[in-house]
Protein backbone atom coordinates (compact mmCIF):
# COMPACT_ATOMS: atom_id res chain seq x y z
CA UNK A 1 0.00 0.00 0.00
CA UNK A 2 1.60 3.46 -0.78
CA UNK A 3 2.49 6.24 1.73
CA UNK A 4 0.65 9.08 2.48
CA UNK A 5 2.78 10.66 -0.18
CA UNK A 6 2.45 8.25 -2.88
CA UNK A 7 -0.66 8.15 -4.90
CA UNK A 8 -2.31 4.98 -4.09
CA UNK A 9 -2.84 3.23 -7.62
CA UNK A 10 -6.24 1.93 -7.27
CA UNK A 11 -7.54 -1.40 -8.99
CA UNK A 12 -10.63 -3.92 -9.39
CA UNK A 13 -10.78 -6.92 -8.38
CA UNK A 14 -9.38 -8.90 -11.69
CA UNK A 15 -6.35 -6.27 -10.71
CA UNK A 16 -6.76 -3.87 -13.64
CA UNK A 17 -6.21 -0.23 -12.76
CA UNK A 18 -9.40 1.87 -12.04
CA UNK A 19 -8.76 4.86 -14.47
CA UNK A 20 -11.93 7.09 -14.41
CA UNK A 21 -10.55 10.24 -13.16
CA UNK A 22 -14.42 10.90 -11.16
CA UNK A 23 -13.65 7.10 -9.50
CA UNK A 24 -10.37 7.74 -8.21
CA UNK A 25 -10.79 11.34 -7.62
CA UNK A 26 -13.53 9.80 -5.03
CA UNK A 27 -11.70 7.04 -3.82
CA UNK A 28 -8.85 9.46 -2.76
CA UNK A 29 -10.78 12.34 -1.57
CA UNK A 30 -12.29 9.39 1.18
CA UNK A 31 -8.91 8.05 1.58
CA UNK A 32 -7.78 11.56 2.39
CA UNK A 33 -10.72 11.84 4.78
CA UNK A 34 -10.35 8.32 6.74
CA UNK A 35 -6.72 9.32 7.19
CA UNK A 36 -7.73 12.62 8.67
CA UNK A 37 -10.04 11.19 10.98
CA UNK A 38 -7.97 8.39 11.98
CA UNK A 39 -4.82 10.90 12.78
CA UNK A 40 -7.24 13.30 14.95
CA UNK A 41 -8.70 10.42 16.99
CA UNK A 42 -5.64 9.06 17.57
CA UNK A 43 -3.91 12.18 18.65
CA UNK A 44 -7.63 12.53 21.23
CA UNK A 45 -6.68 9.43 22.47
CA UNK A 46 -2.78 9.84 23.50
CA UNK A 47 -3.59 13.64 24.80
CA UNK A 48 -6.12 11.35 27.01
CA UNK A 49 -3.46 8.96 28.06
CA UNK A 50 -4.44 5.22 25.75
CA UNK A 51 -1.56 3.65 25.03
CA UNK A 52 -0.98 4.07 21.49
CA UNK A 53 -0.17 0.60 20.54
CA UNK A 54 -3.76 -0.22 21.90
CA UNK A 55 -5.42 2.34 19.85
CA UNK A 56 -3.69 1.07 16.73
CA UNK A 57 -5.11 -2.26 17.76
CA UNK A 58 -8.54 -0.84 18.46
CA UNK A 59 -8.56 1.03 14.84
CA UNK A 60 -7.32 -2.50 12.97
CA UNK A 61 -10.30 -4.23 14.82
CA UNK A 62 -12.80 -1.65 13.25
CA UNK A 63 -11.47 -2.36 10.23
CA UNK A 64 -11.00 -6.32 10.12
CA UNK A 65 -14.70 -6.31 11.49
CA UNK A 66 -16.29 -3.82 9.00
CA UNK A 67 -18.26 -6.12 6.15
CA UNK A 68 -18.92 -4.71 2.67
CA UNK A 69 -22.63 -3.97 1.77
CA UNK A 70 -22.85 -3.79 -1.72
CA UNK A 71 -20.66 -6.98 -3.64
CA UNK A 72 -17.41 -6.82 -5.81
CA UNK A 73 -18.79 -7.08 -8.93
CA UNK A 74 -16.38 -6.50 -11.69
CA UNK A 75 -19.49 -4.98 -14.17
CA UNK A 76 -20.31 -2.46 -11.31
CA UNK A 77 -19.87 1.19 -12.93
Amino acid sequence: MAHSSSPITWRKPDGSVVSCFEKVKVLNENYAELRELLQDALDDALLMGCSEAQVREAFQYLLDSIQASVSEDPDAI
